[in-house]
């Protein structure tokens, strides 16, 4: 399976897009923002858990990523809350599940060689810095070998220079709407700007709350050999 698989063009999927699609598993589905592989695959997904909803005990050769959109999702390990920032690594197990139901964003595959730290970060109990221009505050979630994942909240009217991303871009709005030249964002829309991309992020009165991951295009990422070109 092959879904925006080409890494070298740029993507953009707004929430009146979405089309979640049954997983293999009764009542959790998957919207699929980019997929290379079958259900073994470098993915990146937001999956619904129904309430009760589960999969069997399961371990992730290539790691796995989550953020916790809405509700509460679970594991043998402990109960992971809305905005809680989740990192198992390559060889990791778990049984995950939902007693309430939840939604969560899962990255499949896409860690570097040798990074092996898992990481439970519950965000809004966390203490956020300042950001690199005024309106900007940064929560930072995880780097590694020059890729990094953050939380950046933009305060209404906030201006960021134009700028390019040699190792691409990725970027999920959480909240408000997120502009630049090419668009407008509402909260649920997925972008994904390629290599050397370059853009002039702003906001408006709504401001923003992104999820943000910089540097892994061109990496040397575990899932590297389900694509052919990143």
């Amino acid at each position: 399976m092959q879904i925006n698989s080409d890494f070298r063009q740029r993507v953009v999927i707004r929430p009146s897009e979405y089309e979640f699609i049954p997983s293999p598993l009764k009542d959790v589905s998957r919207m699929m923002f980019d997929r290379a592989g079958e259900e073994v695959a470098r993915a990146t997904s937001i999956v619904r858990y129904q309430p009760g909803a589960g999969y069997s005990g399961h371990t992730h050769d290539g790691g796995e990523e989550i953020y916790v959109l809405s509700g509460t999702f679970s594991d043998e390990h402990g109960d992971y809350p809305a905005g809680t920032y989740l990192r198992n690594p390559p060889g990791s197990s778990h049984t995950p599940f939902s007693a309430d139901g939840c939604t969560i964003l899962v990255k499949l595959w896409q860690f570097a060689h040798n990074d092996l730290e898992q990481l439970t970060i519950k965000t809004q109990q966390s203490e956020w810095l300042p950001g690199q221009a005024d309106g900007l505050s940064v929560l930072p979630l995880h780097e590694y070998n020059g890729v990094s994942t953050a939380l950046v909240k933009w305060a209404p009217n906030t201006q960021f220079g134009g700028h390019v991303h040699p190792g691409g871009e990725e970027i999920l709005v959480l909240e408000g709407v997120f502009n630049d030249e090419h668009g407008s964002y509402p909260a649920g829309s997925w972008i994904r700007n390629p290599r050397y991309s370059q853009h002039t992020p702003f906001t408006g009165e709504e401001g923003a709350l992104i999820y943000v991951k910089v540097g892994y295009m061109g990496a040397n990422l575990l899932g590297d050999k389900f694509i052919t070109d990143s």
